[in-house]
Order: C-alpha cells, then structure tokens, then sequence
C-alpha cells in the first residue's frame, strides 16, 4: 500500500491534525516554538505541509500537546513516516512546483483560469517546449526536456480510465491568439484543445476580448479539490520565485464566487469549442 501513498497529501493531513491538536490544547504556534527551542516558522510549516515532517517532530510535538492515547501517536507517527516516501515527480529530480504536482495527483477535480496560455494539463508536447523556453530564457536544454516530460507525465490524470480528473477550464481569448512556437505549433495545440474538449470529464470555455473588462483581470488561478471530505480544497496561485496556497474556507469561497462568475460570463462549451476551431483555421493559412 505504501507505494499508492501521496506524501503531499499525507504531510497536508498531518499537519491539519496537528493543528487540532495544538489548538485543542489551547496553545499558540508561538509558545510550542518556545517549548520546542525551534522557530514558529518551523511550526507554521509543517502545520500547512510545506514541510517534511520527522517522527521526532511528532513524538515532540505529541509530548507537548499530552496526548496519552498511544494509538493516535502511532498513526500521526505512521502518518510522518508515509509522507517522507517519495512520488513519481521525485524521479525527475528538483522540480520548483512538486508541492502542486503533489496535490494534483490527489485531486478529483481542477477549476483553472488562464488568461496567457493553454493550462499545462491541455498542452502538446512542441506547445509546452516551446513555451517553456520562450518562458524561461536561461534553462537549459536538458532542464527544458525534463519540464516537458513532467507536464507530459501529469497529463495521465485526465486519462486515468477509472476515476479521472474532472478539468474545467476557462480561457481568455489571448492564451488562443499569443503564438507560441510558431503557426503549425499553435494549430495543433488549439485541435488538441478542441479534442480534449470533447472529454466527458472536461470542459473548456473561451473569454473572447469582446467581452471586456471581467473578474479574471488579476491573473492566473487555479482551485483544487479532493476526494477526501478531510481535504480542505485549495486555490494555487503561480509565483516567479514562490508559489502562493490559499487554504482558508473564506478564501477559497471568494475564488470559487470569482469562477462561477467567469464561467458566466464565458461563451459556452459548444461556442468555444467552434471559436477554438475557427483561430485553428486561422493558423492553418
């Protein structure tokens, strides 16, 4: 079983526990940092799971809070054991974004905006080459093909043929129009993204500039949810040197009221496929 085992997800549900039971124990991150002689950074982390967790960190943390029950230490224990274990991103050695790949993985379903570009999950091969260089000038080659082969990887989930993952994408006009890699690259990129709109488990809307001014203007988001009721959903936010976890129940609410209204206003899935069709022609001249 070990080996069907998320680490990400597994620090995410050990961190939420732990934070109840700091909370139950009425203490402050603050005075567990004193008691611990670490900094309350190092506490903030891995109560959110952006950090590795250690066994002795759950044994000292568990001797901080009094919990007596042997059998909740072992499992938090156990917990701090599985989310040490390594996922198949791992393999390509450092990737910037592992933690989103991480709750990726796990996620049953993905609500993205993009107001640049075609979502990772959507992109060809030559689109995603292509744009990873444009992107990213100082990467070498060897470092452009490892990022590829990552996106490609990360585009199993959608073919998963048991439980994929439920994709609903809105895009606005200009991820569609800015050409990456030149005209037979972004032809086959937007006949790809019309043949993976056509999955039952994904949708794509289109934003035509038409429609002005709308609630997707501050940029690109991303909101994630699981399968587990335990799972808080998750709003990622895409950074040049960090990346931004937006786990708070209001947070998340005001981005999910944002994407209903961005969906709304959208063409609909049968008029943004034939608008991704006819920029398709367009290329092909």
């Amino acid at each position: 079983m070990a080996s069907n085992v998320n680490p990400t997800v597994r620090r995410r549900r050990l961190g939420q526990e732990l934070r109840r039971l700091r909370e139950l124990k009425g203490m402050t991150a603050e005075e567990v940092a004193e008691r611990l002689l670490v900094s309350q950074s190092k506490i903030s982390r891995l109560e959110n799971g952006r950090r590795s967790i250690s066994q002795r960190d759950v044994r000292d943390l568990c001797g901080v809070y009094e919990v007596e029950d042997h059998r909740i230490v072992d499992s938090l224990m156990q917990m701090a054991k599985d989310s040490r274990q390594q996922g198949w991103w791992h393999s390509f050695g450092d990737i910037p974004y592992s933690v989103y790949i991480g709750l990726e993985t796990d996620a049953a379903s993905l609500r993205v905006y993009d107001p640049q570009v075609v979502p990772g999950l959507l992109q060809t091969r030559g689109y995603a080459e292509a744009l990873i260089n444009g992107a990213l000038p100082e990467t070498t080659p060897q470092d452009i093909e490892k990022r590829v082969q990552v996106r490609m990887r990360r585009q199993e989930r959608i073919q998963a043929p048991e439980v994929p993952l439920r994709l609903w994408t809105v895009l606005d006009e200009a991820a569609l129009r800015r050409g990456v890699g030149g005209k037979n690259i972004m032809r086959e990129q937007l006949e790809h993204l019309v043949e993976q709109s056509q999955l039952p488990h994904v949708t794509v809307q289109v934003i035509p500039f038409e429609m002005g001014a709308h609630p997707g203007l501050n940029g690109q988001y991303a909101i994630l949810e699981f399968p587990d009721a335990a799972d808080s959903s998750v709003v990622y936010i895409e950074g040049v040197t960090s990346d931004l976890y937006l786990e708070k129940a209001n947070d998340v609410q005001k981005y999910s009221v944002m994407y209903e209204h961005l969906r709304a206003q959208a063409l609909n899935v049968e008029q943004s496929r034939q608008f991704i069709s006819e920029i398709a022609k367009e290329y092909a001249r």
